[in-house]
Protein backbone atom coordinates (compact mmCIF):
# COMPACT_ATOMS: atom_id res chain seq x y z
CA UNK A 1 0.00 0.00 0.00
CA UNK A 2 1.45 3.31 -1.02
CA UNK A 3 2.19 5.34 2.56
CA UNK A 4 -0.89 7.35 4.00
CA UNK A 5 0.38 11.44 3.02
CA UNK A 6 0.93 13.47 6.20
CA UNK A 7 -0.90 16.79 6.64
CA UNK A 8 2.40 19.33 7.76
CA UNK A 9 -0.37 21.88 9.04
CA UNK A 10 -3.02 20.05 10.89
CA UNK A 11 -3.75 17.28 12.68
CA UNK A 12 -7.43 16.59 14.01
CA UNK A 13 -10.45 14.62 14.39
CA UNK A 14 -12.12 13.12 10.91
CA UNK A 15 -15.31 15.41 10.55
CA UNK A 16 -17.67 16.48 7.52
CA UNK A 17 -15.11 18.57 6.19
CA UNK A 18 -12.07 16.36 6.91
CA UNK A 19 -10.65 13.38 6.36
CA UNK A 20 -8.18 13.17 8.47
CA UNK A 21 -5.53 14.34 5.78
CA UNK A 22 -7.11 17.20 3.63
CA UNK A 23 -10.21 18.83 3.89
CA UNK A 24 -12.98 18.93 1.15
CA UNK A 25 -15.82 20.80 0.52
CA UNK A 26 -19.07 18.68 1.91
CA UNK A 27 -21.54 17.70 -1.52
CA UNK A 28 -19.23 20.17 -3.74
CA UNK A 29 -16.09 19.77 -6.32
CA UNK A 30 -13.21 19.24 -5.90
CA UNK A 31 -10.19 21.84 -7.44
CA UNK A 32 -9.22 20.29 -11.10
CA UNK A 33 -5.74 18.69 -11.45
CA UNK A 34 -2.83 19.30 -13.27
CA UNK A 35 -3.78 18.07 -16.82
CA UNK A 36 -6.61 20.67 -17.05
CA UNK A 37 -4.90 22.95 -15.60
CA UNK A 38 -2.00 22.74 -18.76
CA UNK A 39 -5.37 22.85 -20.86
CA UNK A 40 -6.22 26.08 -19.50
CA UNK A 41 -3.09 27.76 -19.35
CA UNK A 42 -2.47 26.61 -23.58
CA UNK A 43 -5.82 27.69 -24.45
CA UNK A 44 -4.31 31.03 -25.25
CA UNK A 45 -7.60 32.77 -23.80
CA UNK A 46 -5.95 35.47 -21.81
CA UNK A 47 -6.90 38.99 -21.89
CA UNK A 48 -4.20 41.19 -21.97
CA UNK A 49 -4.05 43.32 -18.52
CA UNK A 50 -2.32 47.03 -18.85
CA UNK A 51 1.15 46.97 -17.00
CA UNK A 52 -0.14 49.45 -14.58
CA UNK A 53 -3.38 50.69 -14.17
CA UNK A 54 -3.59 53.40 -11.01
CA UNK A 55 -6.94 54.00 -9.37
CA UNK A 56 -8.87 57.20 -9.82
CA UNK A 57 -9.14 57.69 -5.84
CA UNK A 58 -6.29 59.08 -3.92
CA UNK A 59 -4.33 56.92 -1.34
CA UNK A 60 -6.64 57.30 1.32
CA UNK A 61 -5.74 58.09 5.01
CA UNK A 62 -7.83 56.65 7.46
CA UNK A 63 -9.17 57.84 10.68
CA UNK A 64 -7.98 56.20 13.74
CA UNK A 65 -11.10 54.48 14.75
CA UNK A 66 -14.91 54.87 13.96
CA UNK A 67 -17.51 54.02 16.42
CA UNK A 68 -20.86 54.13 17.20
CA UNK A 69 -23.18 52.61 14.83
CA UNK A 70 -21.05 54.05 11.70
CA UNK A 71 -19.31 51.05 9.22
CA UNK A 72 -16.59 52.37 6.91
CA UNK A 73 -14.98 50.07 4.72
CA UNK A 74 -11.57 51.31 2.73
CA UNK A 75 -10.51 49.24 -0.51
CA UNK A 76 -6.37 48.19 -0.33
CA UNK A 77 -6.77 46.46 -3.30
CA UNK A 78 -7.57 42.67 -4.06
CA UNK A 79 -8.92 41.01 -1.25
CA UNK A 80 -7.24 43.29 1.11
CA UNK A 81 -10.50 46.03 2.80
CA UNK A 82 -9.37 47.98 6.08
CA UNK A 83 -13.09 47.49 8.26
CA UNK A 84 -13.44 50.45 10.46
CA UNK A 85 -16.40 49.45 12.93
CA UNK A 86 -16.97 49.36 16.65
CA UNK A 87 -13.57 51.25 17.54
CA UNK A 88 -11.83 48.44 15.69
CA UNK A 89 -9.67 48.45 12.68
CA UNK A 90 -9.75 45.01 11.19
CA UNK A 91 -7.93 44.02 7.59
CA UNK A 92 -8.81 41.27 5.59
CA UNK A 93 -6.24 38.88 3.59
CA UNK A 94 -3.52 41.83 3.88
CA UNK A 95 -1.19 42.01 0.86
CA UNK A 96 1.01 45.13 0.39
CA UNK A 97 3.36 42.74 -1.66
CA UNK A 98 4.01 44.05 -5.29
CA UNK A 99 3.70 40.19 -6.06
CA UNK A 100 1.30 37.15 -5.11
CA UNK A 101 3.68 34.79 -5.19
CA UNK A 102 6.14 32.25 -3.78
CA UNK A 103 8.54 34.47 -5.24
CA UNK A 104 9.55 37.90 -5.22
CA UNK A 105 10.84 38.06 -9.02
CA UNK A 106 8.08 36.50 -11.36
CA UNK A 107 4.71 35.45 -10.18
CA UNK A 108 0.79 37.88 -10.35
CA UNK A 109 2.39 41.34 -9.82
CA UNK A 110 -0.30 44.16 -8.92
CA UNK A 111 -0.86 46.73 -11.54
CA UNK A 112 -2.82 48.80 -8.83
CA UNK A 113 -0.71 50.13 -6.04
CA UNK A 114 -2.20 49.88 -2.12
CA UNK A 115 -5.36 51.84 -1.52
CA UNK A 116 -3.58 52.56 1.89
CA UNK A 117 0.22 53.30 2.21
CA UNK A 118 1.39 50.96 4.84
CA UNK A 119 2.42 53.42 6.66
CA UNK A 120 -1.07 55.27 6.72
CA UNK A 121 -2.33 52.62 8.43
CA UNK A 122 -4.42 53.19 11.48
CA UNK A 123 -3.73 51.02 14.93
CA UNK A 124 -5.08 47.44 13.01
CA UNK A 125 -6.03 45.17 15.92
CA UNK A 126 -7.39 42.02 13.97
CA UNK A 127 -6.29 40.49 10.66
CA UNK A 128 -8.22 38.02 8.64
CA UNK A 129 -7.19 35.38 6.84
CA UNK A 130 -9.54 33.22 4.92
CA UNK A 131 -6.82 30.44 3.20
CA UNK A 132 -3.47 30.14 2.31
CA UNK A 133 -3.62 31.00 -1.67
CA UNK A 134 -0.97 33.43 -1.44
CA UNK A 135 -2.89 36.58 -3.00
CA UNK A 136 -4.44 35.99 0.75
CA UNK A 137 -1.59 34.40 3.14
CA UNK A 138 1.18 36.96 2.68
CA UNK A 139 3.73 36.21 5.17
CA UNK A 140 5.76 39.58 4.18
CA UNK A 141 3.29 41.44 5.16
CA UNK A 142 2.10 39.48 8.18
CA UNK A 143 5.56 40.21 9.00
CA UNK A 144 5.46 43.93 8.30
CA UNK A 145 1.87 44.32 10.51
CA UNK A 146 3.04 42.23 13.38
CA UNK A 147 6.26 44.38 13.85
CA UNK A 148 4.31 47.20 13.64
CA UNK A 149 1.04 46.30 15.33
CA UNK A 150 1.13 43.04 16.62
CA UNK A 151 -2.58 42.20 15.69
CA UNK A 152 -4.81 39.63 16.87
CA UNK A 153 -4.72 36.96 13.25
CA UNK A 154 -7.97 34.98 12.94
CA UNK A 155 -7.29 31.87 10.59
CA UNK A 156 -9.06 28.99 9.78
CA UNK A 157 -7.21 25.17 10.73
CA UNK A 158 -3.52 24.55 9.80
CA UNK A 159 -2.70 28.24 8.74
CA UNK A 160 -2.16 28.96 11.88
CA UNK A 161 0.56 26.37 11.79
CA UNK A 162 2.20 28.46 8.44
CA UNK A 163 1.86 31.40 10.18
CA UNK A 164 3.46 30.72 13.47
CA UNK A 165 6.44 29.27 11.21
CA UNK A 166 7.22 32.75 10.12
CA UNK A 167 6.02 34.96 13.19
CA UNK A 168 6.83 32.76 16.28
CA UNK A 169 5.20 35.89 18.24
CA UNK A 170 2.24 36.53 16.93
CA UNK A 171 -1.43 36.31 18.69
CA UNK A 172 -3.05 33.82 16.56
CA UNK A 173 -6.57 32.37 17.07
CA UNK A 174 -7.63 28.92 14.61
CA UNK A 175 -10.98 28.14 13.81
CA UNK A 176 -13.14 25.55 12.59
CA UNK A 177 -16.37 26.18 10.36
CA UNK A 178 -18.94 26.51 12.93
CA UNK A 179 -16.41 27.73 15.74
CA UNK A 180 -16.80 31.32 17.37
CA UNK A 181 -14.68 33.36 19.48
CA UNK A 182 -15.71 36.77 21.48
CA UNK A 183 -11.96 38.00 22.41
CA UNK A 184 -13.34 41.47 22.41
CA UNK A 185 -16.67 43.99 24.49
CA UNK A 186 -17.92 44.76 20.79
CA UNK A 187 -16.79 42.09 18.20
CA UNK A 188 -17.83 38.19 17.99
CA UNK A 189 -16.17 36.63 15.41
CA UNK A 190 -18.31 33.25 13.72
CA UNK A 191 -16.20 30.96 10.89
CA UNK A 192 -18.27 30.10 8.27
CA UNK A 193 -17.99 27.27 5.23
CA UNK A 194 -17.28 28.19 2.18
CA UNK A 195 -16.76 26.70 -1.62
CA UNK A 196 -12.82 26.76 -2.09
CA UNK A 197 -9.80 25.16 -1.75
CA UNK A 198 -5.87 25.56 -0.86
CA UNK A 199 -2.15 25.12 -1.37
CA UNK A 200 1.42 26.88 -1.14
CA UNK A 201 3.09 24.12 -2.73
CA UNK A 202 2.55 20.59 -5.34
CA UNK A 203 2.10 18.69 -2.57
CA UNK A 204 -0.22 20.27 0.32
CA UNK A 205 -3.17 20.35 -1.83
CA UNK A 206 -6.24 20.80 0.53
CA UNK A 207 -4.03 20.31 3.97
CA UNK A 208 -5.27 23.19 5.75
CA UNK A 209 -9.02 24.94 5.53
CA UNK A 210 -10.56 28.08 3.89
CA UNK A 211 -13.29 29.68 5.61
CA UNK A 212 -15.58 32.88 5.37
CA UNK A 213 -16.25 34.72 8.97
CA UNK A 214 -19.00 36.22 10.32
CA UNK A 215 -18.15 39.46 12.41
CA UNK A 216 -21.14 40.65 14.62
CA UNK A 217 -20.60 44.04 16.00
CA UNK A 218 -22.89 46.81 17.32
CA UNK A 219 -23.24 48.48 13.85
CA UNK A 220 -24.65 45.25 12.58
CA UNK A 221 -23.74 42.18 11.09
CA UNK A 222 -20.77 41.47 8.57
CA UNK A 223 -20.24 38.63 6.51
CA UNK A 224 -16.70 38.40 4.89
CA UNK A 225 -15.92 35.54 2.09
CA UNK A 226 -12.29 35.61 0.77
CA UNK A 227 -12.42 33.55 -2.16
CA UNK A 228 -15.48 31.12 -2.91
CA UNK A 229 -17.17 29.06 -5.62
CA UNK A 230 -21.12 29.92 -5.51
CA UNK A 231 -22.11 26.09 -4.82
CA UNK A 232 -25.77 26.36 -5.78
CA UNK A 233 -26.18 29.26 -3.16
CA UNK A 234 -25.89 26.87 -0.12
CA UNK A 235 -23.53 28.51 1.73
CA UNK A 236 -25.26 31.98 1.09
CA UNK A 237 -28.34 30.31 2.48
CA UNK A 238 -26.93 28.90 5.23
CA UNK A 239 -25.40 32.07 6.50
CA UNK A 240 -28.64 34.08 6.16
CA UNK A 241 -30.20 31.18 8.43
CA UNK A 242 -27.93 31.12 10.91
CA UNK A 243 -27.41 35.05 11.55
CA UNK A 244 -30.48 36.66 9.89
CA UNK A 245 -28.81 38.88 7.18
CA UNK A 246 -25.96 41.22 7.41
CA UNK A 247 -25.66 45.31 7.07
CA UNK A 248 -22.82 44.17 4.57
CA UNK A 249 -21.41 41.47 2.75
CA UNK A 250 -17.76 41.66 1.50
CA UNK A 251 -17.98 39.50 -2.09
CA UNK A 252 -15.57 38.33 -4.79
CA UNK A 253 -16.37 39.38 -7.95
CA UNK A 254 -13.29 38.38 -9.70
CA UNK A 255 -11.12 35.70 -11.06
CA UNK A 256 -13.86 33.74 -12.95
CA UNK A 257 -12.70 32.70 -16.63
CA UNK A 258 -12.59 30.32 -17.88
CA UNK A 259 -15.61 29.80 -16.26
CA UNK A 260 -15.55 25.51 -17.07
CA UNK A 261 -12.27 25.30 -14.49
CA UNK A 262 -12.82 29.00 -12.89
CA UNK A 263 -16.86 27.90 -11.55
CA UNK A 264 -16.16 25.59 -8.38
CA UNK A 265 -13.34 27.97 -6.45
CA UNK A 266 -14.63 31.53 -8.13
CA UNK A 267 -17.85 32.66 -8.32
CA UNK A 268 -18.76 35.39 -11.01
CA UNK A 269 -20.37 38.90 -10.51
CA UNK A 270 -23.60 37.25 -11.59
CA UNK A 271 -23.27 34.71 -8.96
CA UNK A 272 -22.69 37.24 -6.06
CA UNK A 273 -25.40 39.42 -6.82
CA UNK A 274 -27.37 35.90 -6.50
CA UNK A 275 -25.26 35.57 -3.04
CA UNK A 276 -25.78 38.97 -1.79
CA UNK A 277 -29.76 38.33 -2.24
CA UNK A 278 -29.53 34.58 -0.53
CA UNK A 279 -27.49 36.18 2.60
CA UNK A 280 -29.96 38.87 2.67
CA UNK A 281 -27.27 41.05 2.57
CA UNK A 282 -28.68 44.74 2.53
CA UNK A 283 -25.32 45.88 1.40
CA UNK A 284 -22.26 44.65 -0.09
CA UNK A 285 -18.93 45.64 -2.07
CA UNK A 286 -17.31 43.66 -4.48
CA UNK A 287 -13.20 42.86 -4.08
CA UNK A 288 -11.12 40.21 -5.58
CA UNK A 289 -10.87 42.34 -8.63
CA UNK A 290 -8.83 44.55 -10.98
CA UNK A 291 -5.43 44.04 -8.91
CA UNK A 292 -3.95 41.42 -10.01
CA UNK A 293 -4.18 39.19 -13.24
CA UNK A 294 -4.34 35.59 -11.75
CA UNK A 295 -6.91 34.17 -14.68
CA UNK A 296 -8.44 35.05 -18.44
CA UNK A 297 -11.03 37.74 -17.80
CA UNK A 298 -10.26 41.41 -18.89
CA UNK A 299 -8.97 44.01 -15.99
CA UNK A 300 -12.60 46.02 -16.36
CA UNK A 301 -14.89 42.71 -16.92
CA UNK A 302 -15.67 41.94 -13.46
CA UNK A 303 -16.87 45.76 -13.06
CA UNK A 304 -18.98 45.42 -16.26
CA UNK A 305 -20.63 42.56 -15.34
CA UNK A 306 -21.93 43.50 -11.98
CA UNK A 307 -23.24 46.31 -13.15
CA UNK A 308 -25.63 44.17 -15.67
CA UNK A 309 -26.21 41.41 -12.87
CA UNK A 310 -27.84 44.11 -10.72
CA UNK A 311 -29.55 45.88 -13.50
CA UNK A 312 -30.83 42.26 -14.64
CA UNK A 313 -32.30 41.29 -11.16
CA UNK A 314 -33.34 44.86 -9.95
CA UNK A 315 -30.72 45.69 -7.27
CA UNK A 316 -30.13 49.19 -7.21
CA UNK A 317 -26.52 49.58 -7.85
CA UNK A 318 -25.79 52.01 -4.40
CA UNK A 319 -26.18 48.57 -2.82
CA UNK A 320 -23.37 46.25 -4.32
CA UNK A 321 -20.23 48.45 -4.83
CA UNK A 322 -17.18 47.62 -6.38
CA UNK A 323 -14.60 49.65 -4.39
CA UNK A 324 -11.32 50.58 -6.23
CA UNK A 325 -8.07 50.73 -4.35
CA UNK A 326 -8.75 53.87 -2.07
CA UNK A 327 -12.15 54.14 -2.35
CA UNK A 328 -13.77 54.71 0.77
CA UNK A 329 -17.86 53.39 1.49
CA UNK A 330 -20.00 54.65 4.46
CA UNK A 331 -22.88 51.63 4.87
CA UNK A 332 -25.51 53.03 5.28
CA UNK A 333 -27.76 52.03 8.07
CA UNK A 334 -29.52 48.51 7.04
Amino acid sequence: MPEKLRNPYYTGPISDHFDGTHFFNPGGDPPRGLRDLLRWQFSGGRARWPRSAPSPFPAARPEERIGGKDLRVTMVGHATLLVQVAGLNILTDPVWSVRTSPFTFTGPRRVVPPGIGFDDLPPIDVVLVTHNHYDHLDLATLKRLQARHAPHIVTPLGNDTIIRRAIPDAKIYRMDWGDRISRWDDLTIDCEPCHHWSARGTRDRRMALWAAFVLTTPAGKIYHIGDTGFHDGINYRTAADRHGGFRLACLPIGAYEPRWFMKSQHQNPDEAVDGMLACKAAHAVGHHFGTVQLTDEAIDAPVDMLKAALADKGVESERFRALRAGEIFDVPEA
